[in-house]
């Protein structure tokens, strides 16, 4: 079979499935496992956003927007040559993928029409369900079974380390630093499951703009920082140069010891297996007490506030 895959979590999953050398192509973003770098990309984004700030790729995906145009280039001439059975896309976030309607017009120019399955997870059980429905798609049924069979596995020990907590932390989860978002869709459950409290958002809800003071008025134990696709060290670049600039992410001391930078690329943005590693590094950060120290590729405290942010 020969498959493409617009979606880096899908792509996760395909290679999870042995069928690493079914792959034809791949989008821009699918960059692991590092294998499939090698492989022809169908994808490109409008705007370059990897030497961006949080506040430059808004200003520039709403103006292209607002325009009309797409955020996405999708390179008809080598998904005609890859000729596909089988293409794996998204209908979840048209901010972060090709839109459907896109790739619509494109299948409808190949010589021979192939499987489409479109994926729209919201919670961290469909991510497991939709598993299933590519091994389904990609003819590795059994595969597909096991792999998300061992995913609830990882889930209900987690669940069995938590129930019988005396605490649960008050939890802030940050999806974009400028403007600020407040993380929805898997995120809160994922929070839940880790053994906290989202107090700003419901497991399943939309991600959201809010602003620095509703967040403080939240009162949370725990701060965590995932910017959408952003790395730890990307974060902390990112954040402390805002930390620097008059009025904004004033932090008490007190919270800033306990914000965490985590590396939301791997373990928190993409809907695929490596969400159930998410949940596992917030349980390791929420409740420190009988995990092994965290690299700091995966999650980093913020730590202690230079003088002039200190009430």
């Amino acid at each position: 079979m020969r498959i493409c895959s617009l979606l880096p979590s899908a792509t996760e999953v395909i290679t999870l499935l042995g069928l690493r050398d079914e792959l034809v192509g791949v989008s821009h973003e699918c960059d692991y496992p590092p294998s499939v770098k090698s492989l022809p990309v169908m994808v490109e984004p409008m705007i370059p956003s990897g030497r961006l700030t949080s506040a430059d790729i808004d200003r520039q995906v709403s103006q292209l927007m607002a325009s009309g145009q797409r955020l996405y280039r999708l390179n008809d001439s080598l998904l005609r040559q890859a000729q596909p059975d089988l293409i794996l896309t998204q209908d979840l976030c048209h901010v972060c993928a090709i839109t459907p309607d896109q790739l619509h017009d494109a299948i409808y120019s190949l010589p021979r029409r192939p499987q489409v399955l479109t994926l729209n997870p919201g919670t961290v059980h469909d991510v497991i369900d939709d598993v299933v429905r590519i091994g389904h798609a990609a003819h590795r049924s059994a595969e597909g079974q096991r792999l998300a069979a061992h995913l609830r596995e990882r889930l209900n020990a987690v669940h069995t380390r938590v129930r019988d907590l005396s605490h649960r932390p008050r939890v802030v989860c940050i999806e974009w630093l400028s403007p600020l978002y407040i993380a929805g869709h898997w995120v809160p459950e994922m929070v839940q499951i880790a053994g906290g409290h989202d107090v700003l958002s419901e497991p399943g809800s939309l991600s959201r703009i809010a602003t620095w003071e509703e967040v403080l008025a939240a009162t949370p134990d725990i701060l965590i920082v995932m910017p959408c696709g952003f790395s730890v060290e990307r974060t902390h670049h990112e954040l402390c140069q805002l930390i620097q600039q008059p009025g904004q992410w004033r932090l008490p001391s007190d919270l800033g010891q306990h914000t965490f930078l985590v590396d939301a690329a791997s373990y928190f943005s993409r809907p695929g297996p490596r969400l159930i590693d998410g949940i596992e590094l917030l349980e390791a950060l929420l409740h420190p007490s009988d995990h092994e120290p965290i690299h700091e590729s995966k999650a980093r405290r913020l730590g202690p506030l230079p003088m002039y942010q200190r009430p």
